[in-house]
């Protein structure tokens, strides 16, 4: 039986300047007495976009490493209730939207009441459309990003607008789109080629890889945006494709590429845009005889394990293209730890470790030295 699952997020508002007058009526859609979660390096785009526009925000929290660990979120929430805020507003990418996520949850945990969340993203995983969360665990001996899934966070606004995105660092922007194809991919694991995600998955990936393959070799964005090598309706383009890739993410569920990126992330610290790059090209190939057929909606020309094979060159050839990492050892990560990332993966992830068919221990001691 399939079924579609909604999300309480009630708008999303999108398109070339938009952001400063969505700004302006927050008021409109029920958001008071903000607290604005970001990190430093947005400030720039904060005191444009956010401060001139919201009169009535209580402050800000900046202090968000990546990978959300425990200890920020309960400095997040320290800030919330010293100055009674009353929702927030999370600019950022996905480390500041799951923070958000995640002070929303415990505030109703602790005090009985979720904070309404306003999600201006700045990278392109589609973070601001789920429910889904990750805190990484940092108080035993081996660290561990712990997911959650909350109806009830998921942003009640949503704001896409260019200018989010121009200053985003070249590989953290590109990166994360790749995060953005890999929800489109995974999220095929429990539903059926007809399942509207799958619909609009298949419609997303196109979008991400005309604009990615198009994309001009090592020139940051606000350059290329100067030299006519890509515009701002590119960037658009984007941001909506990444929407598209997760737009029904109450319907999905994580697969094998998003746990090892958790944990190569929440325990070894690989920045989490990047470990997509590295992951689900290999993924998809290994787990091939388990998503069947379902994997031709991205290649109606194939069937099959080929329908999977020509997925898997296709993220490949555009991770190497945009000279992005696709091995483990680009981001020197030590050799060593893969025992300990498969170790990881059996005991937290046995679900998406079984993916990969018969044999799965030795098929994943495979999988991890090709990724290597």
């Amino acid at each position: 039986m399939e079924k579609l699952d909604f999300l309480p997020q009630e708008k999303v508002i999108w398109g070339r300047q938009v952001l400063s007058d969505a700004m302006a009526s927050l008021a409109r859609y029920g958001i008071e007495k903000p607290i604005v979660f970001s990190v430093g390096p947005l400030n720039d785009l904060r005191r444009a976009f956010v401060e001139p526009y919201v009169k009535d925000a209580v402050g800000e929290f900046l202090d968000l490493p990546p990978h959300v660990p425990d200890f920020a979120v309960r400095l997040g929430m320290q800030a919330c209730e010293e100055s009674g805020a009353r929702s927030i507003i999370a600019l950022g990418g996905g480390s500041v939207l799951d923070a958000a996520k995640a002070v929303s949850h415990f505030h109703q945990v602790k005090h009985g009441s979720f904070l309404p969340i306003v999600a201006l993203p700045t990278t392109l995983s589609g973070s601001e459309f789920s429910h889904y969360f990750g805190v990484t665990e940092t108080l035993s001996s081996v660290k561990f990003k712990r997911s959650y899934a909350v109806r009830e966070i998921a942003p009640k606004l949503v704001v896409i607008d260019p200018e989010l995105i121009r200053g985003t660092p070249r590989v953290l922007l590109l990166s994360s789109a790749i995060k953005g194809i890999d929800h489109a991919v995974e999220g095929m694991r429990l539903v059926g080629a007809d399942h509207p995600h799958a619909i609009m998955a298949a419609s997303g990936v196109r979008r991400f890889l005309d604009v990615l393959n198009m994309w001009p070799a090592e020139i940051v964005t606000e350059t290329a945006l100067e030299a006519n090598l890509v515009s701002l309706d590119d960037l658009l383009q984007l941001q909506l494709a990444a929407w598209q890739s997760y737009f029904f993410p109450a319907s999905v569920v994580y697969g094998l590429s998003h746990r090892i990126g958790h944990i190569l992330g929440g325990t070894f610290g690989v920045p989490h845009s990047l470990t997509s790059c590295m992951t689900l090209g290999p993924v998809i190939s290994a787990c091939a005889a388990f998503y069947g057929e379902k994997l031709r909606i991205f290649n109606d020309a194939a069937t099959g394990r080929e329908a999977a094979n020509l997925l898997s060159g296709d993220v490949q050839t555009t991770v190497k293209r945009l000279g992005l990492p696709s091995r483990l050892r680009e981001v020197e990560f030590d050799r060593g730890n893969l025992s300990k990332v498969r170790d990881l993966l059996i005991e937290n992830y046995p679900r998406e470790v079984a993916d990969l068919g018969e044999d799965t221990e030795q098929k994943l001691a495979s999988l991890l030295e090709g990724i290597w």
